[in-house]
């Protein structure tokens, strides 16, 4: 299967909000306990300037429909929010549930490592739950490693979790 990614418009939020709240209930890809709503991520949304912090859309590289499936998003996003730290940026992939396990996530992540020098990123991360074994697996098949480990910072449903920070140069 190919993918292809565009940049996402406003029109895809709806879309892009359902699947991260598909994620919630999981309590394994994000600190959100209840679902978000689509008013709630417009500033977010417009946080996500092309030229600097895109948000992409994936989808099937052969779906030649007017309005193709969206099967998942990436997204970066500042850092601590000073400028010092602009060449870094946190990098976020959330998929469709259907679409899980077939390749996106790696797809996701080569095009987000290969375009960050373009956007003058030349540090990734990656904030990833201890206990979400697949999508740190998948950040280690591409050279990130462990730059920080929070113990024990989320509380989910009464359990807590570690926050793993997984970093990389990119440029």
């Amino acid at each position: 299967m190919h993918y292809r990614h565009r940049i996402a418009t406003l029109e895809d939020l709806p879309t892009v909000v359902a699947i991260y709240n598909s994620t919630i209930a999981s309590r394994e890809v994000t600190a959100d306990t209840e679902p978000v709503t689509v008013e709630s991520r417009l500033s977010w949304f417009h946080e996500h300037q092309p030229e600097r912090r895109p948000l992409w859309i994936i989808e099937r590289a052969d779906d030649t429909s007017e309005q193709p499936e969206i099967l998942g998003w990436i997204s970066y996003s500042n850092f601590y929010g000073r400028p010092a730290y602009s060449g870094t940026a946190e990098v976020s992939i959330y998929i469709a549930e259907a679409w899980r396990g077939k390749g996106i996530g790696r797809y996701a992540l080569t095009e987000a490592i290969a375009f960050a020098p373009q956007i003058k990123v030349h540090t990734l991360l990656g904030f990833i739950f201890g206990h979400n074994k697949p999508s740190l697996a998948l950040f280690q098949r591409f050279g990130f490693d462990t730059w920080a480990n929070f113990p024990r910072v989320a509380n989910l449903d009464g359990i807590e979790r570690d926050l793993i920070i997984l970093g990389k140069r990119v440029a």
